[in-house]
């Protein structure tokens, strides 16, 4: 039996998101969410999407892991030489999207997005396990290899030369997206989902408002 795709459909009953209810402080918000999220043992609910734009004003998406998170912004680890730190040179401003599918909850975050400071990426390298510390070097990521034994290979010569204290790599380390826009999305029945979207204004407070969905 084919199953047609247009025929895929999903009541959203599980919540709402009011005025009301929600927090007048976006981050408060996206705190008490995540840790629901969490809570709930949803899959990965650590997994955000970032998307960025390139000189040639093509965007690309791909998924990350949030580490840190506070009133500065989102924090997450990668290869500066990468597709994404290539683009971020070039155009530092990007999106976040966080998908909790058992939740029926998105958030979206736009906003700048500057490097973290080497010591905090050196606390977060070190905290890493060691596998990973050596595949930060092993990984010339978003270049092209002739196969995944490039990959092995590196990984022995690292963790032959480094043992068991690899230092992080110069080309490896943490960017923060500073929000000026939240997005915060709970699916409701009849396609009549709530939207609540906080802007930063210029004197640094939040409006917070109301989108058709």
């Amino acid at each position: 039996m084919t199953m047609n795709i247009a025929d895929l459909r999903k009541s959203y009953e599980r919540a709402e998101l009011s005025e009301s209810e929600s927090d007048a402080q976006p981050l408060n918000q996206f705190d008490r969410w995540l840790k629901e999220a969490m809570h709930s043992e949803v899959p990965e609910p650590n997994a955000m999407t970032l998307a960025t734009v390139a000189s040639n004003l093509r965007p690309s998406t791909r998924v990350v892991l949030i580490k840190d998170y506070d009133a500065r912004g989102i924090v997450w680890y990668t290869n500066y030489g990468s597709r994404k730190g290539q683009e971020l040179s070039g155009n530092p401003f990007a999106a976040l999207q966080f998908h909790w599918v058992e939740l029926e909850r998105v958030v979206r975050i736009e906003g700048r997005v500057e490097k973290v400071d080497a010591e905090e990426s050196d606390a977060y390298f070190h905290s890493r396990p060691l596998d990973s510390r050596i595949g930060a070097w092993a990984s010339p990521q978003s270049q092209v290899i002739s196969g995944r034994s490039v990959l092995v290979a590196n990984a022995a010569r690292y963790g032959a030369q480094f043992l068991l204290q690899p230092p992080r790599p110069e080309h490896w380390g943490g960017y923060r997206l500073v929000p000026d826009t939240w997005e915060f999305w709970q699916g409701r029945k009849s396609r009549l989902h709530d939207r609540l979207r906080y802007r930063l204004q210029a004197n640094g407070e939040w409006t917070r408002e109301r989108l058709a969905p």
